[in-house]
């Protein structure tokens, strides 16, 4: 059984007024009009040493956004932080944890997918891999079954379709209860099972996170603007839920699932968010009152090349822009037709 949320009275008061979020947001625009301002004015002020009200006056505006800010957030632990910790107290809630149904999604993962479903494997903890084959181009499938993985194929294009569907298919088997999601890329390891193991009586979902640095290796596809800005998204979704959860990665796949929670819930997640499906995934678990929980995972270097929002960091700036659009106003105007 997942674990229960709070009431819908007091859900319904906690998600309508995220004043901390908006508070950040205002605080650091204004600091950001204050540098900007302040490193325009600089150099002006060295060439032409002649007084002027205008950079002045621009910079005592930039601290209306920050005074305004630094009041939301005030605000907001004022109002609305013991409501939202009021029914999320510590749980431990009983789960077997003796066996794992993983499941793995892949696009032209050819390269690395057998590596990753014989890693799986080879842990006792692993009842079986599931290979989510999002219409690969390549070998992948093959390969996939080569390795013992069962193989299942979604039409649908795109990666909140994958992974959607990749939660159905583990949640589907009633010898498990816990569908662990990860990718065939080999970036995650079985080894990192037992870590999520552990914090999964406490929470719903348990979210790895990338963040620590001695888990990291040195080279990785994850840029160190990608790694900034994964921990500066997650830090907003936590003011947007402030109280309710500590999100310190927003992007990372690697996660464990309780099965009954995914069976009772996985509609309430929208599988038109694409490149985006993990932030609304986790924002989507805290807004509906359910636990999410962080455990630190390693990170290794991507076997293949990458295909999603780890391409570039132009691209990754889109993705991340997008995310902020889900956060701030709707999920629905990201969302994408079907891409098949």
């Amino acid at each position: 059984m997942s674990i229960a949320p709070q009431s819908r009275k007091q859900s319904v008061l906690v998600k309508a007024f995220p004043l901390a979020m908006w508070g950040i947001l205002a605080f650091f625009f204004g600091v950001f009009i204050f540098v900007l301002i302040s490193l325009v004015n600089l150099p002006i002020r060295l060439i032409f040493p002649v007084q002027s009200t205008v950079f002045r006056d621009i910079v005592w505006l930039s601290g209306a956004p920050i005074v305004l800010g630094t009041l939301l957030i005030l605000a907001d632990f004022a109002l609305f932080y013991r409501a939202r910790r009021h029914g999320h107290e510590l749980s431990h809630s009983y789960v077997d944890r003796s066996a794992v149904t993983v499941v793995l999604t892949a696009y032209n993962d050819e390269p690395s997918i057998a590596d990753a479903v014989r890693d799986f494997l080879s842990n006792p903890l692993t009842k079986r891999v599931v290979v989510v084959d999002n219409n690969s181009a390549d070998g992948t499938s093959q390969a996939a079954l080569e390795a013992g993985a069962i193989v299942v194929t979604e039409l649908r294009s795109g990666y909140g379709y994958c992974v959607h569907r990749a939660l159905t298919e583990g949640a589907k088997y009633q010898d498990t209860s816990l569908v662990a999601l990860c990718e065939g890329d080999m970036t995650f390891r079985s080894s990192d099972l037992e870590k999520l193991l552990a914090y999964i009586p406490h929470g719903d979902v348990v979210n790895g996170t990338r963040i620590v640095e001695q888990l990291r290796e040195k080279v990785t596809q994850l840029t160190t603007f990608m790694f900034w800005g994964n921990f500066v998204g997650g830090k907003l979704l936590e003011f947007k839920h402030l109280g309710r959860g500590t999100v310190t990665d927003l992007g990372t796949t690697y996660k464990l699932c309780r099965s009954s929670f995914l069976r009772d819930h996985l509609r309430d997640y929208d599988p038109r968010v694409n490149l985006e499906f993990n932030a609304h995934f986790l924002d989507t678990t805290i807004k509906n009152g359910f636990k999410l929980v962080e455990a630190p995972i390693t990170f290794y270097a991507r076997v293949g090349e990458s295909k999603g929002g780890n391409v570039s960091n132009s691209r990754a700036t889109r993705v991340g822009l997008k995310m902020l659009v889900g956060l701030l106003f709707s999920w629905k105007l990201i969302r994408t037709k079907d891409l098949a």
